[in-house]
Formats: structure tokens, sequence, C-alpha cells
């Protein structure tokens, strides 16, 4: 449920930096930034925290070996936490921070809600409570063009059959993400198909977003009442509600998050109406400087995934 509550203006500069979600990832994403220095110490905490070598992941994975949740997760957001770091070290300082799925816990670290060690003891928990629940309870994602929110619910409601599918990921531009069983989620893209509708399987391995995770919704919670989270230094906007986060709210927002849309159209015209003057994208892949692209062409907006975008805008920004 969307709060309806316009933002506070923010600063001035009106820059937002946005974190990669789940479905971004790809063998030797970001390779050549794990030399700069904050990068660098990122993935070392990681691989510290987790007992492995999480830039070897990022370097030398096979595709099927990211794509599996429990890897993804953690590769995503090294990249875009240590980006981020790098980029607030040379000048470049965010207004807000918003995060796709997986991202809102990026954006919590760089908005300084949570800790980095703690933030990927937490991933590291999610991914493997997510992935618990995707093979008890397998299912897809698809994204279908085109389409606005009531045609996405009245095509779940006709191809659900007794089985869970239902929108997951709200981007804006025409375009919904639905996530459900895989045969339901079959009949779905077959029905689009046959309304000269398009639509993209996501490379993601469960049915995120949706009833589908539910199992995961109780154990987390249990984990996340021993998490310390703090007052954000600058507005961090849920995907839930498209609402900054707050210390007291923001565990309930995650368990939320595992079994609600990503309302990321939403947020994105919030943080518009408030000042957003840059949507800047950090981690890999530019999926969401496309979908803000989607959602209002004029908005400016970059994707800082290697280090020639890296240096451009620090050049540009950057004190």
């Amino acid at each position: 449920m969307i709060d309806e509550k316009p933002l506070e203006p923010l600063g001035p500069r009106g820059l937002v930096f946005m974190a990669s979600g789940q479905g971004s990832q790809k063998p030797g994403m970001g390779a050549d930034m794990l030399d700069v220095p904050e990068v660098a110490t990122t993935f070392e905490c990681a691989s510290d925290v987790l007992g492995r070598d999480v830039a070897a992941l990022v370097r030398d994975a096979s595709p099927e070996e990211l794509n599996d949740t429990r890897n993804a997760q953690i590769a995503i957001s090294a990249l875009s936490i240590g980006m981020g770091w790098a980029l607030m070290a040379r000048g470049v300082v965010p207004d807000a921070l918003l995060g796709f799925s997986l991202g809102q816990i990026s954006a919590m670290v760089l908005g300084d809600m949570l800790a980095e060690e703690a933030a990927f003891a937490l991933i590291a928990e999610r991914s493997r409570l997510m992935g618990e629940a995707a093979d008890a309870n397998p299912g897809v994602m698809s994204a279908l063009l085109k389409m606005t929110l009531p045609e996405a619910e009245e095509l779940c409601a006709a191809c659900a059959e007794g089985e869970v599918l239902v929108p997951a990921n709200l981007n804006g531009g025409g375009q919904i993400v639905i996530a459900g069983t895989p045969a339901a989620v079959a009949r779905a893209e077959e029905a689009w198909a046959a309304r000269k509708g398009r639509f993209s399987r996501l490379a993601t391995s469960g049915g995120f977003h949706s009833p589908l995770m539910a199992s995961a919704a109780e154990p987390f919670a249990a984990y996340l009442a021993g998490v310390d989270f703090r007052e954000s230094a600058v507005p961090v906007i849920g995907n839930v509600q498209a609402a900054p986060l707050t210390a007291d709210g923001a565990r309930a927002e995650l368990v939320a998050h595992l079994t609600s849309p990503v309302q990321f159209e939403a947020s994105v015209q919030k943080l518009a109406a408030a000042g957003a003057q840059m949507f800047a994208e950090v981690g890999f892949g530019g999926v969401l400087a496309n979908l803000v692209k989607r959602i209002d062409r004029a908005a400016p907006r970059a994707a800082i995934q290697d280090r020639a975008s890296f240096d451009a805008f620090v050049a540009e920004n950057g004190e």
C-alpha cells in the first residue's frame, strides 16, 4: 500500500542514488572497479563476513552459479555499496537513496541505517531463506511490456487457475513484472502474447515479491529482531510504501518486502516531485536508469556500472 504523503524537498543537488536489484547480475560485472579502494574494502568486508571470496564470485562465476539467489544477492549488493562509498569519497554525495528489491538493503547501508557487516550477514540470511522458499515453492518472474496495473491484475486473475500469480514489480512506463508458479506465469505470457503483447523472462531463481516467499517471512522476522537499525542520514525510500524508511519501521518493511510488490514507479515519481535532478544507478546493468527513462523521458539519469562510467560521473559531479 503506497503512502500518499509527499516527500520533503530534497537537497539543492537533488541527487538520488539507486541501488541495483537482483536480475541485473552478469559474470564479470564491475570487475574493473575492484581495484578502487572503497570497492575493494567493501568486497573484503563481504568476504570476511561470509567466509568466501566474493570478488572471485564476481570475476569467475558461471551465469548459472551467479543466477542462484544465494550468490546473486551478495555480489550485486557488494558492488552497489562499494561504488556508492567510492562516489561519496570523491564528493558525489546523494540527497536521497532508492534501492530496487535487494537494492533496498544496499541503500540502507549507504544511508547509514545499517552497518556494512550487519548488512552482508543480513543479505546472506535473506538469500538463504528466499532460496529455501524458492526450492520449496518454485516460481519464476516475467516482465510484461505495455501493460497497466489493472490489466496485469486482470491477467493474473484469469491465468492463475488456483496457483500463485501476482504483479510483483510495478516498474512504470508500461512495464509490470509478474511472479508466480512456472505454469501460471507461462499461461500469462501466452495470453499476453495472444494480445500481441511482449514479455521477457527475468534471470531470477524464484517468484520473488509474491506469496511464494511467504515461508521465509517468519524466520526472517526472527532474524531481523536481532539487527540494529539507525535513522538514515538522508531519505531512504522503501519499496513497499514508496516512503522514507525509519529505524523503527525497517524490520516490518523488510519482512513485508518479501511478499509485496516493488513500488518503483511511485517512488521515482515522489522523488521527482521532491526535487530530484539526477537519478544515478550504482551497480550493474543500467536496469533502473532505463526504468526511470520509461517513467519520465526528461528525467536526468545515469548508469554507473564500470570504471569508465564511474570516472565520467565523478569528473562531472565530484568536488
